[in-house]
């Protein structure tokens, strides 16, 4: 009930902000985008109107994903300009809005590729690195300088409002659950390793990046913190065409990628493949102090890591288009990983003091691990007479499967290093992860009215994972199994939803209401101990949006959603990394799912030179998922995820991008929030109350003979958690790049990390320990990328009005 006041102030807001409005603008301009070629509807176009009298700004809109728009306007003559990446310009003219006529349709408005565009007065002509709606915020990757020669991980972490951690996790507005998504679908990439496993997907075969923070019914609804989706490659422009990339970079990192493109009448052809292999050198640092009585127990731990991996991805497929309206998609996706991990950790054991040095162990670590992915995908679509009114089936299955073979020898020593006369210790791990799932999936959208849309759809899912692990010690010259780490491990998940969503549009007022329902079936079971633990519940996930297109091309949109995060495989996963012997991590049988209500009111504002938005949200989450770090007399550590009663969060988020000038654009974000956390279940000692901020500033200059330069400042302040705090992270990045070749080739020189400052640091405490730890995964790297384009034009000409299409 305690959200009740919150979502009632924030109707309270909208209303009052649309009274006055309501009452100045009743005139409405409205059309439909499209694609001269293929007939598809164009999202997300920008919709500029001018008066006639004097050309001034007079509004304007994005068109949604059906490719309409709607525009409030006073009585007057205007003139209007289309415009998308890649697009020619197509100019309107001649709108004349009266009493007699106070609303005006535009029609089917069909936008032309670029590439027929005339070479007469060059200027360039590039895709914004960062577009801004209501409902999502798309990055398109290539405009991003830092991005070269990355991975997905990356290109992630170059994100605003997201951040990934030194192990790869990936978070969104201060919060790790987050869905994310591979050309909308699951992917294998992200089963066995979650976020990680982004690493091997080379980040030049990346179009562009969607960030959803609060989704509608149409996607599913795990992710309490929001949806990551990630869109890969792919061009239906007439011909031949696409890119080609080579990098080279310190510490080791040699790559290539390819991106082509065919389309002649209704074939269209396309192939990405990228080829890696790249050393990730880190290091860290951990000191510990344990309790016992009066008796104090000190270690420091120091290790150091290389990781050599192979990647080697390929996806293609065909688009085929029966007519007009009816089309066919099939790919074929393969990634195989493979890699080799060294590490070392060196123990230096004390007893009450650091300057009580009473022992000294070292732990070597040798895995061998390969991870072949397969992903197959077929989609039909097909529309009918009336624009946005279409039907779309798939069908997707992946098979994934991953090896890991590790050594580790553990030797001790005397405080003066030299050998203690102890047996070293031999262990050697085996683990087989495999994975199968199928998925289909049926939508329909439905238009009706002048601006309503009805949609409808069914999801189901069958995803059975297994892991065979092994742990096995040499003793007397016999290797033998340990019984507490040995099992195997068989989880079974069967998903089944349908949605629906229903909206329209009022004026400038528009709203979109969903309800989905999604029934799940987990069971997993440990067959060598026979512990079968079933889960089976049914979960209804409303949705509203509610948007309200304020004057000078200003909206506000107010939305809310139910979201939940079930228990991940290797949220389950009861064994044991084994890396290190004194601090374990696992998953936990028996977590249950978490659930969040979401709710955000948000802004935006468009602008001849750029946009601005800003966001205020409120999450209330039950049965909050967290890792619990616990330390037993030993010193042994185990960290596990452990289910707290409540969470709230609270925030406000500022992005923005902007070009005062020509040569320079600047793009920033900012984000604070405050999160309550109540783990009183667990014990009085698990509560925690924090203020966190974070904020990212790029700023992009264009000078001398097509030349570019880019730097970008980081900084994520000191936030406490449930067992302690984590202090701040801050770095800087920096990139220049030059067009050659004709301008048909970039070259680009970035280096992330500038200073070599991101570092993870953390304090964990309880009753009876003390631990920080301090951890370098990602050090800095320097890295050469250069990207030739056939037959993409990198630069487009300059046409007057009069030129453009429409009927100005």
């Amino acid at each position: 009930m305690r959200t009740l006041p919150f979502l009632t102030a924030l109707f309270l807001l909208l209303g009052a902000l649309a009274l006055p409005a309501q009452q100045t603008l009743k005139n409405t301009i409205t059309g439909q985008v499209a694609d001269a070629q293929t007939g598809a509807a164009v999202a997300y176009a920008t919709v500029t109107l001018f008066a006639r009298a004097d050309s001034s700004l007079a509004g304007g809109a994005i068109t949604d994903e059906s490719g309409g728009f709607s525009i409030a306007a006073q009585a007057g003559r205007y003139y209007a300009r289309i415009e998308f990446l890649a697009y020619q310009p197509y100019w309107v003219g001649d709108i004349e809005l009266t009493a007699a006529r106070p609303s005006r349709e535009l029609g089917l408005l069909a936008l032309q590729p670029a590439e027929n565009l005339l070479d007469e007065v060059v200027v360039q002509a590039e895709k914004s690195s960062m577009q801004l709606a209501l409902d999502k915020k798309i990055f398109n990757v290539g405009k991003d300088l830092a991005n070269a020669g990355g991975n997905a991980a990356d290109v992630l972490s170059n994100i605003p409002s997201v951040s990934v951690d030194v192990e790869g996790n990936v978070s969104l507005r201060g919060t790790n659950n987050v869905r994310i998504l591979i050309d909308g679908k699951p992917s294998g990439l992200v089963s066995f390793k979650g976020a990680d496993g982004l690493r091997q997907l080379p980040g030049n075969l990346i179009d562009r990046v969607e960030i959803i923070t609060n989704a509608s019914a149409r996607y599913e609804a795990e992710g309490t913190g929001g949806v990551i989706n990630i869109i890969l490659k792919k061009e239906r422009k007439d011909g031949l065409n696409g890119s080609f990339d080579l990098i080279a970079g310190y510490p080791t990192n040699f790559g290539s990628a390819i991106n082509l493109n065919y389309r002649k009448k209704n074939l269209n052809l396309f192939l990405n493949y990228g080829i890696s292999y790249r050393n990730s050198p880190g290091n860290g640092e951990v000191y510990q102090e344990v309790y016992d009585g009066d008796t104090t127990y000190i270690y420091q731990q120091n290790n150091s890591r290389d990781q050599k991996g192979f990647n080697n991805n390929i996806r293609g497929g065909l688009d085929y288009f029966f007519n007009p309206k009816n089309s066919i998609t099939a790919s074929y996706t393969w990634r195989h990983s493979k890699s080799n991990r060294l590490s070392t950790l060196e123990y230096f054991d004390y007893l009450f003091s650091s300057t009580q040095l009473t022992g000294i162990s070292t732990r070597t670590q040798d895995e061998q691990e390969i991870e072949p992915n397969s992903e197959y995908a077929l989609n039909y679509k097909k529309t009918f007479a009336r624009e946005g009114h279409e039907l779309v089936a798939e069908v997707r299955y992946l098979d994934n499967w991953e090896d890991s073979d590790q050594d580790f020898v553990q030797r001790a020593f005397l405080p003066d290093y030299t050998p203690s006369g102890e047996a070293d210790l031999l262990q050697h791990s085996f683990n087989k992860e495999t994975e199968k799932q199928l998925l289909l999936q049926l939508d329909y959208v439905q238009p009706f009215g002048k601006e309503g849309k009805f949609e409808a759809g069914w999801r189901t899912s069958f995803r059975d994972m297994t892991n065979d692990y092994r742990v096995e010690q040499l003793a007397g010259g016999v290797w033998t199994p340990d019984p507490g780490l040995t099992n195997y491990f068989v989880y079974n998940e069967n998903i089944h939803a349908a949605y629906g969503i229903f909206g329209n549009k009022i004026k400038r007022f528009s709203y979109q209401l969903g309800l989905r329902v999604e029934m799940t079936d987990v069971t997993t079971t440990l067959e060598q101990t026979n512990e079968v633990n079933p889960r089976d519940y049914t979960n209804l996930f409303p949705s509203l949006h509610f948007t309200y297109d304020l004057k000078n091309q200003n909206a506000l949109q107010l939305s809310y959603s139910r979201r939940v995060r079930r228990p991940r495989y290797w949220d389950l996963s009861p064994f044991f990394t084994f890396t290190d012997n004194r601090n374990f991590f696992s998953g936990n049988p028996d977590l249950e799912p978490e659930f969040t209500d979401a709710y955000e009111i948000g802004h935006i504002k468009y602008m001849e030179q750029g946009s601005i938005s800003s966001a205020l949200y409120y999450r209330h989450t039950t049965g909050k998922i967290e890792r619990i770090r616990r330390v037993d007399e030993q010193g042994n550590a185990t960290t596990r995820p452990e289910n707290l009663s409540t969470e709230d969060a609270f925030g406000a988020e500022f992005t923005a991008a902007y070009s005062p000038y020509k040569w320079w654009k600047l793009d920033g974000n900012f984000n604070f929030f405050r999160a309550i956390t109540d783990g009183g279940n667990l014990g009085a000692s698990f509560q925690s109350d924090t203020y966190s901020w974070f904020a990212r500033l790029t700023s992009r200059f264009s000078f001398w003979k097509n030349t570019d330069l880019q730097l970008r400042g980081n900084y994520e302040s000191r936030a406490q958690t449930t067992q302690g705090y984590r202090k701040p992270t801050w770095f800087i990045d920096l990139a220049i790049s030059k067009d050659i070749l004709n301008n048909n080739g970039t070259l680009t020189l970035n280096v992330s990390d500038l200073f070599n400052t991101r570092r993870h640091r953390s304090v964990s405490e309880g009753d009876t320990f003390y631990t920080y730890n301090d951890f370098q995964w990602r050090a800095r790297q320097i890295n050469l990328t250069l990207n030739y384009r056939l037959h993409q034009q990198k630069k487009e000409s300059k046409k007057s009005m009069d030129e453009g299409g429409g009927d100005f």
